[in-house]
């Protein structure tokens, strides 16, 4: 931390590093009295000195007592983020609000007592069996977080209850996360409990702030296992260290913030689509295919992908249509069918639910081509946008829900972003047409 007393608050801010880290604003007493984390230290400590911030009815209130500011560099957002949070719990800054005791804002829980320790955000901490991390001031940014820290040490965010004894986990089907490395694989038994649980520790350990210290340990585990020729553990703990020591090389936490869903529960979404199509199990993974063009032009598809009733955007994909000639969507969507649930997608685990943007007969055209693939969704299902029809296959009539139905919302929600997707691609195709 740098101190520079014989500047003004204003003129501090502006000598910050471009870097990631947390600030903390004091008044004349040298009080702490507001904490905030920043991707850029400069950029964003300056700003409370701007008009803009005065006027700003979030800001106003705390602007006019700041007397002083100081900074604390990170090596990545993710660190910022943490420390942020640590800071908060122990200094607890009046214009920071009560977040010592508030269950409104989000907590990130390790159920320690579980065999497979999941790792989850939550506004209502349990008071036994976790280790709880926060509160934190951004749900957002938190979740960025956790998909970066997730793809390191590989825990589990689902809400499966796995037991060791249990031999009915050991046909179960992973998830998407386990196909592209961000999970272990303990709903399928592919990771020891012991082995599992070293990871959950190592969490903790940088969850703690213990980086430097677990990276040396990590190192002398990586030593260890090399000399004894257990080479793939040793590889696997090599690449954990350089994914820590090249955390600020992950990306902008931003980046990995799924949109908000408009007026939806995730949670209440798959709960009543399990219910309304009558499923063995509630749906952890939906995929939403659309398919975009303009007079047959440029024609692309989109596919995103749900978890858990949240957007995972490591599953989008975007597809441009190689043999359909003309407007023939019925043509398009069975192409793009084909080619996502083709033998060579064996690594891709199928959807749970598998919802077509269209009317019955978008919805026969993605049946016929999942007729001729290697692997097929549990349910499949179609979406019409002016009545907000629900195409169920061998059944003639649609399924018409309440507007305020969460598992319609929810539908909706997928449905949209995949246009949304899709529409993106085709301006960038067409884009690209005009320029050249």
């Amino acid at each position: 931390m740098d101190l520079w007393n014989e500047n003004s608050a204003s003129e501090k801010a502006h000598l910050f590093p471009h870097a990631p880290g947390v600030y903390l604003m004091k008044d004349s007493a040298q009080r702490v009295i507001y904490i905030g984390k920043a991707k850029d230290l400069r950029n964003r400590a300056s700003s409370y000195f701007h008009k803009s911030a005065i006027d700003d009815p979030r800001t106003a209130i705390f602007v006019p007592e700041i007397a002083d500011i100081d900074y604390i560099q990170t090596e990545s957002e993710v660190d910022a983020l943490l420390l942020e949070a640590r800071l908060i719990k122990d200094i607890q800054p009046k214009y920071n609000r009560d977040l010592k005791d508030s269950k409104t804002f989000p907590y990130l829980q390790i159920r320690t007592r579980e065999s497979f320790p999941r790792v989850e955000i939550t506004r209502a901490p349990k008071e036994h069996g976790v280790r709880l991390f926060g509160p934190f001031t951004n749900s957002g940014g938190l979740r960025g977080a956790i998909i970066v820290l997730q793809k390191i040490f590989r825990f589990r965010t689902c809400s499966l209850d796995i037991h060791p004894n249990d031999e009915r986990f050991r046909w179960f089907r992973p998830c998407i996360l386990y196909s592209i490395r961000q999970c272990s694989g303990a709903c399928n038994f592919r990771i020891t409990s012991a082995d599992y649980r070293k990871n959950i520790q190592r969490l903790i350990r940088f969850l703690e702030g213990n980086k430097k210290s677990l990276i040396e340990g990590l190192k002398r585990e990586m030593k260890l296992a090399s000399n004894e020729r257990n080479y793939e553990i040793a590889a696997e703990l090599r690449d954990q260290i350089h994914d820590l020591e090249t955390l600020d090389k992950h990306g902008d936490i931003d980046t990995h913030v799924q949109p908000e869903a408009f007026a939806i529960d995730p949670r209440r979404g798959v709960l009543g689509l399990k219910k309304i199509f009558k499923l063995a199990v509630i749906p952890r993974t939906i995929e939403g295919i659309d398919i975009a063009h303009l007079g047959g032009s440029d024609m692309v598809a989109s596919l995103v992908c749900f978890m858990d009733g949240l957007p995972f955007k490591s599953g989008y994909r975007r597809y441009k249509i190689k043999s359909v000639k003309g407007i023939d969507d019925f043509a398009c969507m069975a192409e793009v069918v084909t080619r996502r649930f083709s033998s060579s997608e064996v690594n891709n685990p199928p959807p749970d639910i598998l919802l077509i943007d269209g009317g019955k007969g978008q919805l026969n055209a993605a049946l016929s081509a999942l007729a001729r693939t290697y692997s097929q969704p549990q349910l499949v299902i179609s979406l019409a946008k002016r009545d907000e029809e629900i195409f169920v296959p061998n059944q003639d009539e649609p399924i018409h829900l309440s507007r305020h139905s969460f598992a319609l919302r929810l539908l909706q929600y997928v449905r949209d972003e995949a246009h949304r997707f899709a529409q993106h691609y085709h301006h960038i195709l067409r884009k690209n047409r005009f320029t050249k």
